[in-house]
């Protein structure tokens, strides 16, 4: 064979054995792959549960007694519960569903702004109110309603008056005898009685006195709280009319207690009116009130706005927005993140991987957008800002806070009288109905319950009545550690618990010291089946 023969030979050869290996890896990776996916598939939930109440369990899907949809729980959801009190994991599919957001803890200035509602009132720096000083009648009345504008020198109203015709003869008697001091004195009474100067300057030239006497505006404004009508009979101390100046206005409005250290005169301030949408006044922070409401427990704040078209008039209703000053930089979270509750303040931790978990946290001042946090967080940390509630919800059934309600302090197990309901036995599990467990506050209710291993679950049946210990295991986890059936004749229990081991009743309470009787009396009558009945007695007394 020649030398290029043996060279093409040589080629396929190598080509035929790379094909062939090629072939044999491509194979093992789809098998690989596709076994892989089959176990994924085969995969089966271990047992459905409850949301609401891990204790309720059944081996196919249904609904729980709240009528929720019961959830599967696979093998990896068992070891996952053991990350941490109050963790709990989210497939991605879900927390795309409930649209779940978070937000970063971070460090930010203390810009909060106040938002408050108030009303519009006169400027009661330029609020003149209109008494007369003498008694007598109102011959004529220039103004007729509330309301009405007038301006400066305008004249409002004549006054008839015998005390006025008085001290007009006066000066006119000053005036014949040429008797500078006297008509001096005169005209000092006549301005002292809010005559006006054109009036007594008529009285000087005429040296007539004037039957009705006509009094003017002292400034522009409008006319408010008109109190007499042409004829009334008036006298001194009577409110006649006030005039209001309106080319400023103040607006009073009222703010929380722990809002009053934020504020002070001078800051700025925004309003806007209902019936001018999208139009905004600008003014300050005027006054704020030295007291506080004992009712409301709010503090009254005035604001000053100028008013050049007459746009703002009392009794309007506000919203005022006071920009409060910037403070030092303090770690904050959007409002909208914080969960407030009676007993404490909680955000949800977003710690990756679809797992999340509700912490307690101190807040500190809360503005319109953010709050501060005092403590429990720290810069960085992912924090919930969406769908938090039904996430804090679920955390919660499993999460530390429980530990504040003292529950180191209760025991651990109970005796309680139960009657059992049904019988799971795939589970190891039981449905019963007990009396109150006054020891962990709770009411008569049915509940399910996991049976220990060292009890016989054939002895257990429908309708069972009995006394059982109820084992508190981990949190949220229930366990019948030991029984006593009753015997239906006379109530009395049987000579021995219905378990596997030798447990003593150390544990037994009060709750079951006449099963104690009974069952010493069931003793002595059988003593021939008894080893020792004294024995037997401290064993199931705990002695």
């Amino acid at each position: 064979m020649t030398s290029p023969h043996k060279t093409i030979l040589l080629m396929l050869i190598a080509i035929m054995l790379t094909a062939v290996i090629t072939y044999g890896m491509t194979r093992k990776y789809f098998e690989d792959n596709t076994a892989h996916d089959n176990d994924s598939v085969e995969k089966q939930p271990l047992y459905w549960v409850a949301p609401m109440d891990p204790n309720y369990r059944r081996d196919q899907p249904g609904k729980s007694p709240m009528g929720m949809d019961l959830i599967p729980v696979y093998e990896e959801n068992e070891t996952s519960m053991d990350s941490g009190p109050g963790t709990i994991t989210i497939s991605p599919d879900v927390v795309n569903n409930i649209g779940v957001r978070t937000v970063k803890a971070e460090y930010l200035p203390i810009h909060s702004e106040i938002k408050t509602v108030g009303y519009v009132q006169y400027d009661e720096d330029k609020l003149v109110h209109i008494h007369p000083r003498v008694e007598g009648w109102v011959e004529k009345l220039y103004v007729k309603a509330a309301g009405d504008p007038i301006k400066r020198g305008q004249p409002l109203y004549k006054l008839y008056s015998p005390e006025l015709v008085n001290a007009q003869e006066e000066l006119v008697l000053a005036l014949n005898r040429d008797n500078v001091r006297l008509i001096k004195a005169s005209e000092d009474r006549l301005k002292a009685l809010q005559i006006a100067g054109s009036v007594i300057n008529q009285i000087k030239q005429t040296r007539k006195v004037q039957q009705a006497i006509t009094f003017y505006a002292p400034q522009t404004g409008v006319v408010d709280n008109l109190n007499v009508r042409e004829g009334f009979y008036v006298k001194p101390g009577m409110n006649l009319m006030s005039v209001g100046d309106l080319s400023t206005v103040w607006v009073e409005a009222e703010i929380f207690e722990r809002q009053a250290e934020l504020v002070e005169a001078g800051q700025a301030v925004t309003m806007t009116l209902d019936y001018m949408p999208g139009r905004e006044w600008l003014g300050k922070v005027d006054y704020v009130y030295p007291t506080l409401n004992d009712e409301t427990r709010t503090v009254r704040v005035r604001h000053r706005f100028d008013n050049e078209d007459y746009v703002l008039k009392p009794n309007m209703f506000a919203q005022v927005t006071i920009a409060t000053a910037e403070g030092e930089e303090k770690l904050m979270l959007p409002t909208e993140a914080l969960i407030r509750t009676g007993d404490q303040d909680r955000v949800v931790l977003a710690l990756g991987e679809g797992k999340f978990k509700s912490i307690a946290v101190i807040a500190g001042n809360i503005g319109e957008n953010h709050v501060e946090i005092i403590s429990g967080l720290e810069p960085g940390e992912e924090v919930v800002s969406s769908a938090q509630f039904l996430l804090d919800s679920e955390s919660s059934k499993t999460s530390d806070f429980k530990r504040m309600h003292h529950e180191d302090s209760k025991p651990q197990s109970v005796w309680v009288e139960a009657k059992i309901e049904s019988v799971m036995a795939e589970h190891r599990m039981v449905t019963a109905t007990h009396s109150a467990i006054s020891e962990w506050d709770w009411p008569a209710m049915t509940m399910d319950f996991i049976v220990s291993e060292s009890i016989d679950l054939s002895a257990l049946s429908k309708g069972t009545q009995l006394h059982m210990e109820i084992t508190k295991s981990g949190t949220d986890r229930y366990e019948i550690t030991e029984i006593h059936i009753k015997d239906n004749d006379d109530g009395a229990t049987n000579q021995s618990p219905v378990t596997q081991s030798n447990r003593p009743m150390s544990s037994m309470l009060d709750d079951v010291q006449s099963d104690r009787i009974a069952l010493n009396q069931a003793t002595n009558t059988q003593k021939a089946n008894a080893e020792d009945p004294e024995h037997s007695y401290q064993q199931h007394s705990g002695m």
